[in-house]
């Protein structure tokens, strides 16, 4: 059996790098990817690392993840707060989510506390920077088979 998994980025993350290094570091979303499917391929997944900048292409990535039975590894950026239709979407996957965040979501401003999609993640990564990816790869690695 083929074990699936879906990195899916929200908005503005193809910018990393050049956006506010201050807040999310210089580490580029290339780079991200590049250590991502180096890192999944050792730990036998079949990936998908994808980034999009609309809300409609991000849930048709979640849905084909359902239909792939795919675990996801989702950072769904500006998408997290309030946007329900990618929580309705998440919600659909039976296998491990774990929802990233480069930053400490906890520490910024009151408009980027409270993430709508924690509510469907097997597990919320934040803070860890850049290397929050390869962790939530680990972490879906370790749960595989014993999701919820």
């Amino acid at each position: 059996m083929t074990r699936k998994l879906y990195i899916l980025n929200g908005s503005n993350l193809n910018m990393l790098g050049a956006r506010e290094p201050h807040i999310y570091g210089t580490t580029t979303l290339k780079d991200i990817e590049q250590n991502c499917l180096a890192l999944a391929e050792d730990l036998k997944f079949d990936c998908a690392f994808r980034q999009t900048n609309s809300e409609s292409q991000l849930i048709e990535w979640i849905q084909e993840a359902f239909l792939q039975d795919a675990a996801l590894i989702i950072n769904p950026a500006g998408f997290s707060f309030g946007r329900i239709p990618v929580l309705d979407a998440v919600k659909l996957i039976r296998r491990t989510v774990v929802e990233l965040h480069i930053t400490n979501i906890h520490r910024r401003s009151e408009e980027y506390r409270h993430s709508t999609i924690s509510v469907a993640a097997t597990a919320v990564i934040c803070g860890a920077g850049a290397n929050g990816y390869l962790l939530a790869i680990r972490a879906v690695d370790d749960l595989w088979g014993g999701e919820r």
